[in-house]
């Protein structure tokens, strides 16, 4: 539906004043690139009705910069990995219409406004028009599947449900009222995604006349997993925020942070007491986060997130350290959060195809023994642990590197025993009657020692590895590790000693 403020509102004269405040004056245009007809119009009312957005994009390099432009780069400065860009991309710079528009059959949540069929969520199929590289990586990243891989693992699902589902009192004890999709989306899934999805369209009227736009489920969502409604895996914009899609934004550990840092993830918080961290908030101000190539030693003197799990570092002299990657593990041979032990990293990114010797789709048995058809082999951990060791020693002496490299493997060889001291009590408990467990056909999560038992691998076993890996050892240590995991111990075993004395009678005094 064509809104009425084109003949009804005298619309026409704003709009036109609005173009004059986006869009570079007549002097100005000869240097400046081209902006396409399409966007012209969308930014003729968004300058109105949504001035920060359109504040962002004309700070962005997308309103600077032609794709052909781009593609005529260097190789090494590129910022598109397409060898050639689509004819209607080529001229003008990437602005909404190019976005939004792109692929209208492909997106069930097109609709028809103002004279232009547009879609609401641009996912990674329209940014692959000059980005394909990168989508084809993120396509093969774990993160993709973050949706996926918690709502179709009935173990983990059933996790998500016992921490966001409440709890009611009843006279026999407590019962779980299993989480809303509103819960849901606002908890777990707002980082691992949602699965957006059109419920129909409203009229609504506006300020700019009445308009159909469609309904959307699981909307807003920027998780790195989201389910889009073209039925492509995640956003873009999980770390190149709308509508500027900085790379400087993606390079700071903030965004990262966004999602890695609580005590399950708690990489950021390991970060900023590390002496990484304390450079970055230290002289980080005075580095270049937008330059590409990436140089260290001149552009920055101490890595981020990104400099060691995706971004593309050379030496002064141009050397390259490391390629550009959006398969976050490229670099990494151990997945050392989220499961109960650490282990080699999954050989696919849909993780909800393994399974172990007893049948769960863990990538490990209960007691430690790893799924191994399903997970990397010892000769591809060695070429990612030589990748990201390639990163270290831009800046360390191979001594330093394979001296924290010994103490990251001694951390994994000693969560795991903690973990799997932790897991051999958790057994008992079953095995005895003190609590209920998977041969009861009960939840692993619900009662005490079980939720102990998370804690000692998703909260302690984690910090100790995170602050091994990124060189924050007091993290490690007192403030969620290693003391920790062994008071979390006892307090198991002694919560199992007074379940199980009490159940023969007896009294622990």
């Amino acid at each position: 539906m064509r809104p009425r403020f084109h003949t009804a509102r005298g619309w026409t004269a704003l709009a036109a004043a609005a173009l004059v405040a986006v869009i570079p004056a007549a002097g100005a245009a000869a240097a400046a690139p081209e902006v396409s007809e399409a966007t012209e119009e969308c930014l003729s009312c968004h300058a109105v009705a949504t001035p920060g957005i359109v504040a962002d994009w004309k700070a962005s390099r997308h309103a600077a910069t032609t794709p052909m432009a781009a593609l005529e780069r260097p190789a090494l400065e590129r910022r598109v990995s397409a060898d050639q860009v689509p004819p209607g991309l080529r001229m003008t710079v990437v602005g909404c219409a190019e976005c939004h528009t792109a692929n209208p059959d492909a997106h069930a949540d097109t609709f028809d406004h103002n004279g232009y069929r547009v879609h609401v969520v641009v996912t990674p199929a329209d940014c692959a028009a000059c980005h394909p590289e990168e989508r084809a990586q993120y396509d093969q990243n774990i993160m993709s599947h973050a949706y996926g891989n918690l709502h179709a693992n009935p173990v983990y699902h059933n996790l998500v449900e016992t921490t966001d589902g409440v709890q009611v009192v009843t006279e026999e004890g407590t019962r779980l009222e299993s989480p809303d999709d509103l819960t849901l989306a606002d908890s777990c899934f707002s980082c691992h995604g949602t699965e957006v999805k059109v419920a129909g369209t409203r009229t609504v009227e506006t300020d700019l006349g009445e308009m159909d736009f469609p309904i959307l489920t699981g909307w807003p969502n920027q998780g790195v997993g989201r389910v889009n409604p073209d039925g492509t895996l995640g956003a873009c914009t999980s770390c190149h925020p709308r509508h500027g899609f900085s790379i400087e934004v993606a390079r700071k550990p903030y965004t990262c942070g966004q999602c890695h840092k609580g005590p399950d993830v708690p990489a950021y918080k390991v970060y900023q007491v590390s002496k990484h961290g304390n450079l970055f908030a230290s002289v980080g101000k005075e580095w270049n986060f937008s330059a590409v190539p990436w140089v260290v030693g001149r552009d920055f003197t101490a890595p981020t997130c990104a400099t060691c799990h995706a971004s593309l570092v050379v030496t002064d002299e141009g050397e390259v350290v490391a390629r550009r990657s959006h398969r976050m593990n490229d670099r990494i041979g151990w997945r050392i959060f989220g499961l109960v032990y650490a282990h080699a990293h999954p050989k696919s990114p849909d993780t909800t195809v393994i399974r172990n010797r007893a049948g769960l789709p863990l990538p490990t048995e209960l007691t430690g023994e790893p799924a191994a058809a399903f997970l990397i082999d010892k000769d591809e951990q060695a070429r990612r642990r030589a990748a990201m060791q390639a990163v270290c020693r831009a800046c360390h002496s191979r001594g330093w590197v394979e001296g924290h490299y010994a103490r990251f493997d001694r951390a994994i060889e000693t969560t795991n025993a903690m973990t799997l001291a932790a897991t051999r009590i958790l057994l008992r408990a079953w095995d005895e009657g003190a609590a209920k467990g998977l041969e009861q056909k009960d939840s692993i999560f619900n009662e005490a020692i079980e939720k102990m038992w998370v804690e000692q691998w998703l909260f302690y076993g984690n910090s100790v590895r995170f602050a091994a890996a990124m060189g924050g050892a007091d993290y490690g240590v007192f403030a969620n590790g290693r003391w920790v995991q062994a008071k979390n111990l006892q307090a198991m075993k002694d919560w199992l000693d007074f379940k199980l004395k009490k159940h023969k009678g007896g009294w622990l005094w």
